[in-house]
């Protein structure tokens, strides 16, 4: 089966008062709706996994994540869309959620693990696979060079000029590629990540293991709301706002987080007068299903 999907990814001018009062255009990319399930830069970094797939005849994908991984529910699809086979290494106790829910109902079989043996995924995958000739291993988050060079692909697709580009970071996947992308290009853009964890600072050494040639980019590592899968009323509160203004849903794991940092910026004036920002939407939208009473 040939392994592609169609990109719809327009690019959308969010108005807001504040970017207006500080002569600022800022602008969102709109991978959310390349599909709605394998979103975002969940289908950028799977492309050319499955297609590697495809190449060494694989047809079991194997790959990892939390109970409420948008990874693992995006793997799940694709490979149901594209007939493979699909196992996920779930970290901890066995729960059943939604997105679990959403996973199974793709046909993806779940194994729960403790979350010591979770820290060295090759040896889990040796330890459950090891003798099936047919599985593929893909890490959590699929980050690797070939989900790198998807998501290099999102500035192939930019018909304008921006000062700024600014996009979350789990693994550094997507930052690295698009930091290629724009180093591919010659362009002088300012790539402005904002990674999700707490201390988040060491996302700068996984970028940098993906770069296709050195490269300076910006890290703001004070947007994390108290770490990976955290929030607060500040935050929930902006992302109400934001999606009830501009009818774009954003979810509170990274592109809430992302999309904060900008506004946030913006009232500290941190941009020049006239700079044209682009924002990142990563896809992830299902990740609000584990979040839900936070916002009720």
């Amino acid at each position: 089966m040939h392994i592609d999907l169609e990109i719809f990814s327009p690019v959308q001018q969010i108005n807001d008062k504040l970017f207006a009062e500080r002569d600022l255009l800022v602008y969102i990319k709109r991978d959310d709706l390349i599909h709605p399930i394998i979103s975002g830069n969940k289908w950028r970094k799977l492309k050319y996994l499955l297609k590697e797939a495809q190449a060494q005849n694989k047809t079991h994908l194997v790959t990892f994540g939390g109970a409420y991984s948008n990874h693992l529910l995006a793997t799940a699809a694709a490979a149901a869309k594209f007939g493979f086979k699909a196992t996920g290494i779930v970290r901890g106790e066995e729960v059943n959620n939604d997105t679990l829910f959403m996973c199974r109902l793709h046909s993806m079989n779940l194994l729960f693990t403790d979350r010591e043996s979770y820290r060295d995924k090759q040896a889990l995958f040796n330890k459950y696979f090891a003798g099936d000739d047919e599985a593929f291993f893909i890490n959590e988050g699929g980050a690797s060079p070939e989900a790198a060079k998807g998501c290099s692909e999102l500035v192939n697709e930019l018909t304008a000029s921006y000062d700024h580009i600014f996009c979350a970071a789990g693994t550094g996947t997507m930052a690295a590629g698009i930091i290629n992308g724009l180093t591919q290009h010659q362009l002088p853009t300012t790539l402005n990540v904002i990674p999700v964890f707490k201390n988040g600072s060491f996302i700068a050494d996984e970028i940098d293991k993906l770069l296709t040639a050195p490269a300076n980019y910006q890290l703001h590592t004070d947007y994390h709301f108290g770490g990976y899968g955290k929030l607060n009323d500040e935050l929930v509160a902006f992302i109400k706002k934001f999606v009830a203004d501009t009818g774009v849903l954003i979810d509170p794991i990274y592109t809430g987080k992302m999309l904060y940092a900008i506004y946030d910026l913006a009232k500290k004036d941190q941009f020049a007068p006239g700079s044209r920002i682009l924002a990142i939407h990563s896809g992830g939208i299902w990740g609000l299903l584990g979040m839900k009473d936070k916002f009720i």
